[in-house]
């Protein structure tokens, strides 16, 4: 039996389930497909946890800051414990060339509303006792950074979601869809069939096959990337540290110190190993741990409790692709989280909600621009 909904949400992960709530919350009945077995068990549950503003341009910057709002006052206003820890983002400059990238980016960076600083070295030390000081220039800091738990973030979504009347079809998924007079009116699963005013393509690894379905060319390209986790320990840094510099077989490394004590942390390979494989590697915590002994000795004796591997769902540009699609008028993309959906979803949950009641403020008409679905991909994010 075809049951209809005023907006189909199809992907129950990072973006998928802040946008269903906020989309039920402002008063609309809401259906969320999803064929994996339960809200984010794709990528969302594979992310290290990191809320960052500290981005390059407006849009990603305007949607994270008020990520960074909602989510640092959860437990106040929801009152669920999120794991959440103000303990900021840095980025270490140990050759000219970054410190000039980064120094020039915070100008930009404080136009935009950004709250970041930078550190002498002796100044960064205090905040990260016992980092490299050898050829160390300075760092940035964003204090007003932080991190929390995926899992507990999505399970707070997922139930105020559930209690705001959104249906959920897990282990569903989607396999065509019928478009009439160049709208969507019905979208088919391999268990049944269902028609709304609006559709939401949340679908994050599967974005380019949703696009598929309906003839449309949607730029978004996985790569694999490997995440890992030590015991937990007595706090003995704060910000997450992001070391920019190229290294054999790695493009950047970054780690930091949860609200539990456990230090988490990730490589960006180069180059990318594209496509969706989940296993992970024996190359991966050798390459990682020398990289971050080498620029933090004290974390030389932690025990390494796992590592995992997971997806960065990719554009040509580093930036989201979201909004209205010309060609299918009723069809909203929220997509190419370029492995940051975690940090911009509960931000990108309410602007998706804005796009669906076309009610877009002045401020969210220049996030858009930023994340064009029609732009040309020739720019690069800095902060990828």
């Amino acid at each position: 039996m075809n049951k209809s909904y005023d907006v189909i949400v199809i992907g129950a992960g990072s973006i998928g389930v802040p946008a269903a709530y906020n989309l039920a919350k402002s008063g609309l009945k809401v259906l969320v497909i999803e064929p994996e077995h339960g809200p984010g068990q794709a990528n969302n549950k594979k992310a290290i946890g990191g809320i960052r503003a500290t981005h390059s341009d407006f849009g990603k910057i305007s949607v994270c800051l008020r990520s960074i709002d909602i989510l640092k006052n959860w437990q106040a206003e929801m009152g669920d414990d999120i794991g959440w820890l103000s303990n900021g983002y840095s980025y270490p400059a140990y050759t000219d060339k970054d410190a000039t990238t980064l120094l020039n980016l915070m100008k930009v960076q404080h136009s935009y509303g950004l709250n970041i600083k930078w550190l002498s070295p002796q100044e960064y030390n205090k905040l990260v006792p016992g980092i490299m000081m050898e050829n160390l220039i300075g760092s940035t800091f964003s204090p007003e950074d932080g991190s929390c738990s995926p899992l507990l973030v999505t399970s707070a979504y997922y139930s105020h979601a559930l209690a705001a009347g959104v249906d959920f079809h897990f282990s569903e998924k989607v396999t065509g869809f019928v478009v009439q007079a160049g709208k969507i009116t019905e979208v088919k699963t391999d268990k049944g069939s269902y028609s709304a005013a609006m559709f939401v393509n949340a679908a994050g690894n599967n974005a380019r096959e949703i696009g598929t379905l309906l003839g449309l060319d949607i730029p978004v390209f996985p790569d694999n990337h490997e995440a890992g986790i030590t015991e937990p320990v007595v706090r003995f840094f704060e910000p997450m540290v992001v070391d920019m510099r190229k290294a054999p077989g790695s493009a950047n490394f970054y780690f930091y110190q949860n609200n539990e004590g456990q230090v988490v942390f990730c490589i960006t390979p180069e180059p990318a190993i594209l496509g969706v494989d989940n296993r992970s590697t024996s190359e991966f915590l050798p390459l990682c741990s020398k990289r971050m002994i080498e620029i933090y000795p004290r974390l030389h004796n932690l025990k390494v409790r796992r590592t995992w591997r997971g997806q960065y769902p990719m554009t040509p540009d580093g930036f989201p692709i979201v909004g209205i699609m010309n060609e299918v008028p009723n069809l909203v993309n929220a997509v190419g989280m370029c492995g940051q959906g975690f940090m911009l979803g509960p931000g990108m949950g309410e602007l998706v909600t804005r796009i669906c009641h076309n009610q877009l403020s002045a401020d969210d008409h220049r996030v858009l621009k930023s994340f064009d679905p029609y732009r040309q991909f020739t720019g690069q994010e800095a902060f990828k």
